[in-house]
């Protein structure tokens, strides 16, 4: 059989994101027998990104050229080069697969306005981007040439199933894939340690936060949601541009004491070890790789409708869902939480339990499949 020639695109490509991973793992698997060559097609690259290599850099100034550029020097390249696959991670008309990682920018949107007052929806609806990225979005969806759209959630799924028309055979379900070796609930040898970095009490209830931008994911929801119980701490691990305006609102809120920020970490699983639970009341989120972990690490898991995660979850035996605006709802679920101490070892297998069949091997295999199906 003759060499495919797959390309991946993404405008800044780092092999140690999620995405990448999992898709350099199958495609390593496939030209590990001849059967196929694979092209990365980047702007920027970090580290080192299996394959060969091709720079799509040009010129731009603000988003929506920077977009737009992109996308036609992409198109025009997979023009020349005749690839048998384009895999895109970034909205390219055109493409044969689309990894819909970040969700439907529309369904983004909506769910931010539910955050803003008249001026905010106002400045929402007027700005450029996002009536570029939409119209992109739609069009690529209802391009002939799209044979599928990976999924990470069913929330998604369902999403472009509604507002595109896609079959369930075009929009394949392919969850994040975890390292259960790397997270898993031995990581717990690091409580007494990290909690002593802090000042956490061994004893203390302790709920994680990992994760960039505080507002669309809720740290400003967190605080909020422990301020009735006082046994309760937070740990937040991450960078934002605004952190300090959090710092600041702590400090207005009382919560010197029990809210902790440990900025940018570039090893996590030991807080992943030192906590009790993961809490991200998130806007809007597919699947981030933080539930996967948190869940194979035996953390249970409070996040909200509008994250995929939840599918993954059991009502009071691996975690709670709620509204990312309900913020009574928050307040209770925790309540019920501390109220459950006594199970919270179960809650943790359960927690375990649900990670363990979603291995980095089983995505890439189900990524294999789907490749070769396609080839």
């Amino acid at each position: 059989m003759s060499i495919r020639r797959i390309a991946i695109v993404r405008q800044r490509f780092n092999p140690a994101g999620g995405a990448e991973r999992f898709v350099s793992r199958a495609l390593d698997a496939l030209a590990s027998d001849g059967r196929v060559a694979v092209t990365l097609l980047a702007r920027r690259w970090q580290g080192e990104g299996g394959g060969d290599r091709l720079t799509i850099d040009p010129f731009y100034l603000g988003n929506v050229w920077r977009d737009w550029g992109f996308a036609r020097a992409v198109q025009q390249a997979v023009q020349q080069q005749q690839f048998d696959l384009v895999q895109s991670h970034e909205r390219i008309v055109g493409c044969d697969i689309f990894r819909a990682g970040d969700g439907i920018h529309a369904t983004w949107l909506a769910q931010r306005r539910r955050t803003l007052g008249t001026l905010g929806k106002l400045a929402l609806q007027l700005n450029p981007y996002h009536h570029y990225t939409c119209a992109v979005e739609a069009k690529m969806f209802r391009h002939p040439q799209l044979k599928a759209v990976i999924c990470n959630a069913k929330m998604v799924q369902h999403d472009i199933q509604q507002r595109f028309g896609l079959t369930t055979d075009q929009l394949p379900l392919i969850y994040n894939g975890v390292d259960t070796q790397r997270f898993h609930p031995d990581l717990h040898q690091h409580r007494s340690s990290v909690r002593q970095q802090f000042a956490i009490p061994d004893h203390a209830p302790l709920l994680l936060y990992v994760g960039s931008g505080f507002e669309r994911k809720g740290v400003g929801r967190i605080l909020s949601a422990v301020l009735p119980h006082p046994e309760v701490h937070v740990l937040v691990v991450g960078g934002d541009k605004h952190a300090t305006r959090y710092q600041q609102q702590v400090q207005t809120l009382g919560l010197s004491s029990r809210v902790h920020f440990a900025g940018v970490q570039q090893e996590v699983r030991p807080f992943y070890g030192a906590a009790d639970a993961l809490i991200l009341p998130t806007l809007y989120d597919p699947f981030p790789n933080v539930c996967v972990e948190a869940f194979a690490s035996g953390l249970p898991v409070f996040t909200t409708t509008q994250c995929g995660a939840a599918e993954w979850i059991v009502e009071g035996k691996n975690g709670m869902v709620r509204d990312a605006l309900d913020e009574t709802g928050w307040q209770a679920a925790i309540a019920l939480w501390l109220a459950a101490r006594p199970q919270w070892r179960t809650w943790s297998a359960t927690a375990r339990h649900c990670a363990e069949p979603y291995t980095l091997a089983s995505t890439a295999d189900a990524l294999i499949q789907l490749y070769e199906k396609l080839l």
